[in-house]
């Protein structure tokens, strides 16, 4: 049976397999295992929702389709030394740092083919590697047959052709599976798995004429790439041996992920791991960590969950989880091993700030993970409130609402919301979590190709909280913080203080399949702000720029390490509130 997960408000149209929608975040992945990694791939995601109709103004329609670009920093590189130096990272194999090299750049030169190319490959190399470490991605492949993984492709490429927010055009999405095919096998952790002890010299014109034997057959529907995948998968099977399934999933994976930033197939327990972060509860340490060039950085950990039990502190390194050492393999592979079934442990090494190691074995349990932090008055004479939000998730809107009136109790004349660091997650909390600020007018516009996924959001809700706000964002502030951001920007509600947001624009739904445990993160839909401003990188930009400080590593009064510092944005959000707080006791 299909199942689809429902919205709030108002109520989503059924779609087959749909089980959510979502706005991916732009830096930062929470899993199930209790671990928020912030991350320079942006593939990574937390969840989000909307699969609404909705109409729009004819002037709202004229300006959603401005042309979406980015300005080129002044301090780019020409784009020949880019290339230079992120052929200097493909060679050392270093995919990650490539990804991060090549991103960057785009978004400066978002019409340069060659950077565009050597982005897709790196991605392709990562990608091949990420899924076989994956455990539960390993074990799909040996399980399902190759009619089974051809069924999948299939599935696959329906959903496409019915919801990708752009046109699909087949004979790309088929030369990109080649090309995953084709980088496959030239990394180990492929050949491992599906072709080992074959004579490299055959493996290499295998793949140097992959293309070539393709060339001719047709392209113009997925019943077409079906039929040229398996003929691959056939011809592969006979003259090397390889295994037909791990061949089709590469065309799915190769299908998939070079669509878009965001889009991606999940295995079966990334697919777990999407609903963990939609409930806001997961199996791990209970840790936040940032990747570093050869580190997982720890940034803050949950009170009461295995990892402060265990005495990890902020600040802290891991520099070693199980077999995988940060310093000699991507921190992300290390990350991913953190994952795990509950009540397992795992084995990892900390390095403090004066570089002393310690070794640590680690439970894995059930955290939940708090999306509101630090509710007080952090201006007691001015009675300015403040809360940070760490993401958008189920219960988002009830945890703002608990804090908001606790500090109503405690007198709150003003209030600071914090969203540096946000990076996103589900839409229908950003739209309710607005609401609360907005009596009236538009939140956002989602717009897509599928009609299905046009829908204009507006505030209704009587009783808001109409206290003076102030809305902190920085650069990693993401999707669906953006969609509070800019509401509150657009309709003047509050005054936004920091830096310019990410600029993450786009929805992706969730798609369960139904031939085999995996799921699909598929864009479906672009946002936009009440003005019609698109964020897709343009972000949003504050009232108030004030640049974010390096927040370093302090011991507290109980002698345990926190991230603290002056904290230059917080203050100037704090006195405009004071200030425009006096203007109204003086006119009163």
């Amino acid at each position: 049976m299909h199942t689809f997960a429902r919205v709030i408000l108002p109520p989503p149209v059924p779609c087959h397999n749909r089980v959510a929608h979502h706005c991916g975040d732009g830096s930062r992945v929470t899993g199930p295992v209790g671990v928020r990694l912030r991350s320079p791939l942006q593939w990574v995601f937390a969840a989000a929702f909307v699969v609404l109709m909705g109409g729009m103004p004819a002037s709202a329609q004229q300006t959603l389709q401005i042309e979406e670009t980015a300005a080129t920093p002044l301090d780019q590189p020409d784009p020949s030394q880019v290339i230079a130096t992120g052929a200097a990272l493909e060679r050392d194999r270093q995919w990650s740092d490539a990804i991060r090299h090549y991103e960057k750049a785009w978004r400066a030169y978002p019409n340069h083919r060659e950077i565009y190319q050597r982005l897709i490959i790196s991605r392709l190399h990562y990608d091949v590697n990420r899924r076989y470490n994956d455990k539960s991605f390993v074990a799909s492949a040996h399980r399902l047959s190759a009619s089974q993984a051809l069924d999948l492709y299939t599935e696959i490429l329906a959903n496409l052709e019915t919801h990708y927010v752009e046109p699909i055009t087949w004979s790309r999405v088929l030369l990109h599976g080649t090309a995953s095919l084709e980088v496959a096998l030239t990394e180990d952790s492929f050949l491992r798995d599906a072709l080992s002890g074959v004579d490299a010299d055959r493996v290499r014109q295998f793949r140097e004429t992959i293309h070539r034997r393709i060339a001719d057959r047709p392209s113009n529907n997925r019943f077409d790439l079906r039929a040229t995948v398996a003929f691959v998968a056939n011809t592969a099977s006979t003259e090397l041996g390889l295994n037909s399934t791990a061949v089709v999933l590469e065309y799915v994976g190769g299908a998939v992920s070079t669509l878009d930033t965001y889009t991606r197939l999940l295995s079966g327990d990334q697919l777990d791991e999407m609903f963990s972060n939609i409930e806001g509860n997961f199996v791990g340490l209970g840790v936040e960590l940032k990747t570093e060039e050869d580190a997982l950085r720890i940034l803050s950990v949950i009170p009461g969950g295995p990892a402060e039990e265990a005495g990890m502190l902020p600040g802290e390194r891991i520099i070693r989880v199980e077999h995988s050492q940060t310093q000699q393999s991507d921190p992300n592979v290390a990350a991913d091993l953190l994952r795990g079934p509950e009540q397992s442990y795992v084995s990892l090494t900390v390095e403090n700030l004066q570089g002393q190691r310690r070794d640590l074995n680690v439970q894995r349990r059930r955290v939940d993970v708090p999306c509101v932090e630090n509710v007080h008055l952090v201006d007691s004479v001015s009675r300015i409130g403040y809360l940070r939000l760490t993401n958008f998730q189920k219960t988002t809107t009830r945890d703002v609402e608990r804090a908001l009136w606790d500090l109503h109790r405690q007198g709150m004349r003003g209030l600071i919301l914090d969203l540096r660091g946000n990076p996103g997650g589900l839409l229908s909390a950003a739209v309710e979590v607005a609401d609360r600020f907005m009596g009236q007018g538009r939140i956002v516009t989602t717009r897509g190709r599928n009609s299905r996924e046009n829908f204009d959001y507006v505030a209704h809700r009587a009783n808001t909280w109409d206290v003076p706000l102030a809305v902190l964002i920085d650069g990693d502030s993401a999707s669906a913080s953006e969609i509070f951001a800019g509401a509150i920007a657009d309709s003047g509600r509050g005054v936004l203080v920091g830096e310019r947001s990410y600029g993450k624009g786009s929805v992706q739904g969730i798609f369960r399949m139904q031939s085999a445990k995996f799921g699909l993160c598929l864009t479906t839909a672009k946002f936009y702000s009440p003005s019609g401003k698109a964020i897709s990188q343009n972000g949003v930009d504050p009232d108030l720029f004030v640049q974010s400080e390096y927040i370093a590593a302090r011991p507290n009064d109980q002698g345990r390490l926190t991230l603290d510092t002056e904290d230059s944005v917080l203050q100037k959000a704090a006195d405009t509130l004071a200030a425009r707080n006096q203007m109204i006791s003086q006119r009163d």
